[in-house]
């Protein structure tokens, strides 16, 4: 009898430990424990004070949830949040399924659009490492990288672009890897263990480290420059378009006065920063690394056979088709993505599901995030928590109404991501202008605030932009050894000029 009475809460304590361990997987104790008191907290938090200040806490919560991201994923502490708020009665399932509703070409553009780029890689990849092996000027390859990356950006889509850095960098790296450690001859390494790296290999390889990482900095750079530009670069792009009312081409023609001097400058910063090597850029890539690279370059060319020659034919065509169904609006962003992955795959002989579903994999988990994203925003809707804050920026002088958007939208997505900062202000702004408060002149221009605000000065940090952060959880970064403190340094000197240039802009030109 005793021992059974002995084993009953040991067995209580292993259930309860396994269930703390299971609960958000590997995320940190505190962090785990951080997410159960907001839980608790929250319905005692509505029951003493009202559903007004729960929800600006909610926010507050939320919000913690996307900076931690690289502690757990915030689609499942964020998503616990919100379906909390739902039980609460803060706001209720129809109200979330509206917002949905509302916002279905953005949910269609990253389910169907960056699906459909993944079938594009091969072309890309192809662009890249030519740029990479051709360019000896580590400056002119710098520029060349920023602009490739900004271009494909606005036209295709951010995240996919910089997978394809991340892929070329990876494929190099791997290569050089193998020759500094003698391992050639063997088919399996492990390229991201130094222990068998010649001694006399290591400097090039730190070098190499060094040049990988300010030319992949350079690119994820550029992805933000042509991202802002058109409706497609980004998710919060195409649903600010849809409450403005703006196709591809408006949208372009109504941002070019803030995003063209903004791409122009972050190319200026890209040479200067080459030039004075700055802020960890400037290193060049060895030679000794580079007769690796072009031989193994070489090799691959030798082993492309027919099929794969028309296969980049075939995506280089659907890339011209792409860019002129986006610039003629033949239809909306995710129905010519869908398009795109029926010829991509027709066409290049991809016909099994499973190769069909690994183009989702990469999209498909910040889509589920992004429905969390509109819950908390039924929330603020419900609770009319942003009146007091758009109230406040409407009652200033017109002519500062749009500088104060972008440092508010600015300053929030530096922390936070920048997709929910644009969904809510954009749905505030919107809001003013049914109501009346604001002319339409005058809301187009607080739109074009709000998005040049929450796509570049968020380039700060990998909390703000998704590529960066992509990049940052990245298999590539720990190989080139770039660490979050690093990353923010080197993105320093861009966020600075991108926010100085893009706020004077939004103030004097718009």
């Amino acid at each position: 009898m005793n021992v059974l009475n002995d084993s009953i809460p040991r067995a209580g304590n292993g259930l309860g430990r396994a269930f703390g361990e299971n609960f958000l997987g590997e995320a940190p104790d505190w962090y785990k424990l951080t997410i159960a008191l907001f839980l608790i907290i929250n319905p005692i938090l509505l029951h003493l004070t009202s559903p007004f200040i729960t929800g600006w806490v909610l926010i507050g919560e939320f919000i913690f949830t996307l900076a931690m991201a690289l502690k757990c994923y915030p689609l499942q502490p964020g998503g616990l949040l919100a379906i909390e708020a739902v039980l609460l009665g803060m706001t209720s399932s129809d109200s979330v399924f509206r917002e949905v509703t509302d916002n279905i070409q953005v949910i269609l553009l990253l389910m169907f659009m960056v699906a459909g780029i993944y079938f594009m890689k091969s072309l890309l990849l192809y662009v890249f490492t030519k740029l990479l092996i051709s360019v000896r000027s580590k400056t002119a390859l710098s520029l060349l990288f920023c602009g490739v990356s900004a271009i494909l950006s606005a036209f295709l889509d951010a995240l996919t672009v910089t997978a394809v850095l991340i892929s070329v960098a990876i494929g190099f790296y791997a290569v050089y890897h193998k020759v500094a450690s003698n391992r050639q001859a063997q088919p399996d390494h492990d390229h991201s263990r130094d222990d068998e790296v010649v001694e006399y290999h290591r400097s090039d390889l730190d070098q190499f480290r060094a040049f990988l990482r300010s030319l992949i900095m350079h690119g994820a750079v550029g992805t933000a420059l042509g991202g802002v530009c058109t409706l497609v670069g980004e998710p919060q792009n195409l649903l600010i378009a849809e409450k403005a009312g703006w196709d591809f081409a408006h949208f372009f023609i109504y941002m070019a006065p803030v995003t063209m001097p903004a791409f122009a400058a972050g190319l200026i910063t890209c040479v200067l920063l080459e030039k004075t090597k700055a802020f960890g850029y400037g290193a060049r890539l060895p030679d000794t690394v580079r007769e690796v690279l072009a031989s193994f370059a070489r090799e691959q060319e030798q082993k492309r056979t027919q099929r794969d020659v028309v296969e980049l034919w075939i995506q280089g065509i659907v890339a011209v088709i792409l860019v002129l169904s986006l610039a003629f609006h033949v239809a909306e962003v995710g129905i010519i993505g869908l398009m795109i992955i029926v010829l991509l795959t027709a066409f290049n002989g991809v016909i099994q599901e499973a190769r069909i579903g690994h183009a989702f994999e990469e999209a498909l988990p910040f889509t589920a995030l992004l429905i969390v994203f509109f819950a908390i925003v039924a929330v603020i809707h419900e609770q009319h928590l942003f009146e007091p804050v758009t109230h406040f920026v409407l009652s200033l002088e017109p002519d500062r109404q749009p500088g104060m958007l972008f440092l508010a939208n600015g300053i929030l997505s530096m922390i936070s991501d920048n997709v929910f900062v644009a969904t809510v202000y954009i749905n505030e702004v919107k809001s003013a202008l049914t109501a009346g408060d604001i002319t339409r002149e005058h809301f187009d221009k607080l739109a074009v605030a709000i998005n040049t605000g929450t796509n570049l000065p968020s380039v700060a940090t990998p909390n703000g932009q998704a590529a960066f952060l992509f990049l940052l959880t990245s298999a590539l970064a720990p190989l080139i050894r770039l660490s979050y403190g690093r990353m923010v340094m080197m993105a320093l000197p861009y966020t600075v000029v991108l926010t100085v240039v893009a706020l004077a802009c939004v103030v004097y030109v718009i």
